[in-house]
């Protein structure tokens, strides 16, 4: 990378980490400065209040940004395994770059190869499942796994834990997307499996590393872990579960949906709103069917 780039990274990160605002707001600012961020964070405060959305406490955020203070930091996460990702990073997530709502920012442990994103499902679904839904979500995910493809989640308990599981044991790599940071793993239960997938797989998180969770972060992962599918499987949720987020966000993304015909509320309103139906028997064949992104390759 050189210096001109590592300057604007830098720059880049410390706004992301300071506001704590969307790409929409950024672009508004590196369009107001001719995408200079030099000239952005040297700018005086009734420069930056010209800016749409940008108000007196931005504005405020912005003057007191500590650049040193910033690259002392990711110094001290990049020495604990962390990559920082921008969206002009080589190995920021190709998937993700055609978002509207991508993220700014992300933090990452573990493998960052592009192979992770040639197939990819997310598999997801409630974190108290029934037998028949745990059984499916090790089923598939052992299948998907054999076929090479990459399963994502969220490492929630139930469906997520077993999800990523069944991948692990298959030798295949898995990708977990956190409801917080890095360093402070949610849920604790779950410490041990992250670091299985840190070693065989990647974990990503848009939250600072030692950020705790938050109900906002665990929503806003869901259009993550959609937005790096090619397709979503829902396996079992009621209608409230957090799970449905990641419909929501999979279907503005025009992600295809898929789900098993369960009695959970979830699934039945899913199949009315027009997911594909899975058998259980031999669900690979609906995913892997004509015209997926998934039936070329392996």
């Amino acid at each position: 990378m050189q210096q001109d780039d590592a300057d604007f990274e830098l720059r880049w990160v410390a706004l992301s980490l300071s506001l704590n605002i969307g790409r929409k707001s950024l672009d508004k600012l590196l369009n107001r400065f001719d995408g200079d961020l030099s000239v952005l964070l040297a700018a005086p405060r009734h420069e930056l209040l010209r800016v749409p959305g940008i108000g007196v406490k931005l504005a405020g955020k912005i003057a007191a940004i500590d650049l040193d203070e910033v690259a002392a930091a990711l110094r001290r996460w990049q020495q604990q395994g962390i990559a920082i990702l921008t969206p002009r990073h080589p190995q920021y997530p190709g998937p993700l770059r055609e978002l509207d709502d991508a993220p700014v920012l992300l933090f990452a442990r573990g493998c960052l190869d592009d192979q992770l994103w040639t197939r990819t499902v997310a598999v997801l679904g409630t974190r108290e499942p029934s037998s028949t839904g745990r059984n499916l979500t090790q089923e598939l995910a052992t299948e998907l796994a054999r076929a090479g493809i990459t399963v994502v989640s969220g490492l929630a308990l139930g469906i997520d834990t077993a999800a990523h599981t069944s991948a692990l044991d298959e030798g295949t790599a898995t990708v977990a997307v956190l409801g917080s940071g890095l360093l402070n793993v949610y849920p604790p239960h779950n410490r041990g499996l992250a670091s299985q997938i840190e070693q065989r797989g990647l974990m990503l998180c848009e939250a600072q590393p030692q950020q705790a969770v938050s109900a906002q972060r665990l929503v806003a992962r869901n259009r993550i872990i959609s937005g790096l599918a090619n397709q979503v499987v829902l396996v079992e949720s009621q209608l409230g579960g957090g799970a449905m987020h990641a419909l929501r966000f999979a279907k503005a993304q025009g992600r295809p949906i898929f789900t098993f015909d369960l009695p959970a509320s979830g699934n039945q309103a899913a199949l009315q709103n027009g997911a594909n139906k899975l058998c259980a028997e031999d669900p690979l064949s609906a995913l892997l069917g004509t015209g997926s992104k998934l039936s070329a390759g392996k």
